[in-house]
């Protein structure tokens, strides 16, 4: 309940100031008013084009999403159980975390053109390293005595990873979804700003060129809200399935 009021005073004080800004003689090319917003986001969401916009957009953040959260699981996995593998890969995943991910959006295009595939492929790398270094730190986080039990009891390694290694994990497995599912939406949207002919990146890029502000803030706020609807998706799976964890209940 204090968060949804601190969230509410939050967006009054952003709405005010906004509105001083307006009437403070801000141009309305640079800064729409909210009214002005309002009525172009209405015009935005009625028109079906921009329901199948949308739709593109959800696919490709789905996609890479999934792609990523099945591939961060089984080389987050891995690196967790192999310390030797995690040594060696820890070079690659510096390098794939510090390099501008931007920059690689010419060479999907070159390779896998400017359909929704580029655009996939480009949200779950942004997404796969959240997932990956967080079931990482999960695996990690196991109590070696519990794995000498269960070795001792004489579990294969399926199981040991089934009943120990993964329930272990999965706060911090969730916990990074919740990020990643942020960085898939980035990615999807940065790919069709640059190389698309479709989506809400589109839509925002169709809005600039053609100097359409209040458009293009709608367009803006249409996206905040689909990311904001993914987040809150990922938030409530974390709390069912893993409720007793600190970073559910210090949230209630």
């Amino acid at each position: 309940m204090i968060g949804l009021v601190g969230a509410l005073v939050t967006v009054l004080v952003l709405l005010g100031a906004w509105l001083l800004a307006v009437a403070g003689g801000v141009s309305p090319f640079v800064l729409p008013s909210p009214g002005a917003v309002g009525t172009a986001f209405g015009t935005l969401v009625r028109d079906p084009v921009t329901w199948r916009e949308l739709g593109v957009t959800a696919v490709e953040v789905v996609g890479g999403f999934g792609i990523a959260l099945v591939i961060g699981l089984v080389v987050g996995v891995l690196l967790g159980r192999l310390r030797w593998l995690e040594k060696a890969a820890r070079p690659a995943l510096v390098a794939l975390q510090v390099t501008p991910k931007v920059a690689l959006v010419p060479i999907f295009v070159l390779w896998f053109g400017f359909g929704p595939t580029s655009k996939i492929v480009l949200a779950a790398l942004l997404a796969f390293l959240p997932i990956t270094l967080n079931v990482l730190l999960g695996v990690r986080s196991v109590e070696p005595g519990h794995r000498d039990v269960l070795r001792e009891l004489g579990a294969p390694r399926w199981a040991t990873l089934r009943s120990l290694d993964l329930p272990t994990a999965a706060p911090a497995v969730l916990t990074g979804a919740e990020t990643a599912i942020v960085f898939a939406v980035i990615g999807a949207v940065v790919g069709e700003f640059l190389g698309g002919s479709a989506g809400l990146g589109h839509v925002v890029v169709v809005a600039m060129n053609a100097l359409d502000t209040p458009r293009l803030f709608a367009a803006i706020l249409l996206l905040a809200l689909f990311g904001i609807l993914l987040h809150g998706a990922i938030a409530g799976v974390r709390r069912l399935v893993v409720p007793w964890h600190g970073s559910v209940t210090d949230a209630a």
